[in-house]
């Protein structure tokens, strides 16, 4: 391999640094491009930082000439669903055209494996679980629309155009690096487990749950969640795959496990010794009861297996933000 290089645009944030440490323990060279509007410098650690925005069309092709990568993996997206429905126009401008800017740029680099960091939110609410890759795309808010646009594009672009790639639709990503070097580091934060966590540690004034009348084993929604490392892994293999030929195709990464608001808790407070405020509330509209993987697919193409179960994950989580916790 005369050239290992792999342009990770969005690697400083929390997937893409992860998959960058996954990209270097396996041979390849990454070079982060992020503009650091939801990344951090600190995470780039495993490769050169490279300052630049997916919509500046000249900065990209400048990057391109000069580290010449052999592919392309694209985790620059706004991701927040609430603040999408707030502001689409700020999520179509980034997620949307800066995909397609960058899609342009590769293909004049002539770039051939791009690897697309996509979300089950395209899927909208599941008609049958566990959601497989032919289930009925209808996205429900502005995040997993703009999403599904770009698998569309990236579709046509590999139908008239040559550009093979890999669609990487993720469940609920979660815990951290277990040496703690990089984890999940939002502002502000959304996601349930860090939220939990911070309850905890005394962070924030106890954790809500939304929703105790669903149709589950004890009455709260069921997500999967799956380790960020397993998600990068996923990547790399991706990268391979498409490097050695494979065609496009788009996968799901899920555990195939799903587990109860009240048993993520549960875990919580087993992993942390520590109680803390839960508030039941009513139902937030547009949640879904269960949102689980038929990971089947991500098996049989790639040779994907996940290796942390829930335990790993808050275990992990737990270590990340305990370490950054100044007030516990």
């Amino acid at each position: 391999m005369t050239n290992n290089k792999v342009l990770v645009v969005g690697g400083a944030g929390y997937i893409g640094s992860h998959t960058c440490l996954q990209l270097a323990s396996k041979g390849f060279e990454p070079v982060v491009y992020d503009n650091l509007s939801n990344g951090h410098e600190e995470f780039v650690k495993w490769g050169v930082l490279e300052k630049g925005d997916i919509r500046d069309r000249q900065r990209l092709d400048d990057v391109l000439a000069r580290h010449k990568p052999r592919a392309i993996l694209h985790f620059a997206a706004m991701i927040e669903v609430g603040e999408s429905v707030k502001d689409p126009v700020s999520f179509y401008d980034n997620n949307v055209i800066g995909t397609l800017t960058l899609l342009s740029a590769a293909l004049s680099a002539g770039i051939e494996a791009f690897v697309f960091s996509s979300t089950c939110a395209t899927y909208g609410l599941p008609e049958s679980v566990p959601i497989d890759e032919q289930h009925r795309q209808a996205p429900i808010n502005p995040y997993g629309r703009t999403k599904w646009v770009c698998e569309q594009a990236l579709k046509d672009y590999g139908q008239y155009k040559g550009l093979r790639s890999v669609i990487l639709r993720y469940f609920n990503a979660a815990g951290a690096d277990p040496e703690g070097r990089i984890g999940e580091w939002h502002e502000p934060e959304t996601h349930a487990i860090p939220l939990a966590i911070d309850a905890a540690l005394g962070r924030r004034d106890g954790f809500k749950v939304f929703g105790t009348d669903y149709d589950t084993r004890d009455g709260t929604c069921v997500r999967d969640y799956i380790h960020v490392l397993d998600l990068a892994d996923a990547h790399v293999r991706a990268v391979e795959y498409l490097l050695e030929g494979g065609d496009s195709v788009e996968l799901n990464l899920g555990t195939g496990t799903g587990t109860t608001v009240k048993e993520l808790l549960n875990a919580i407070t087993e992993v942390s010794g520590r109680t803390f405020g839960i508030d039941y509330v009513d139902r937030r509209e547009g949640d879904s009861t269960t949102l689980v993987a038929n990971n089947d697919k991500a098996r049989a193409v790639l040779g994907w297996e996940p290796q942390y179960d829930l335990a790993a994950i808050t275990r992990t989580a737990w270590n990340w933000h305990s370490r950054r916790n100044q007030g516990a």
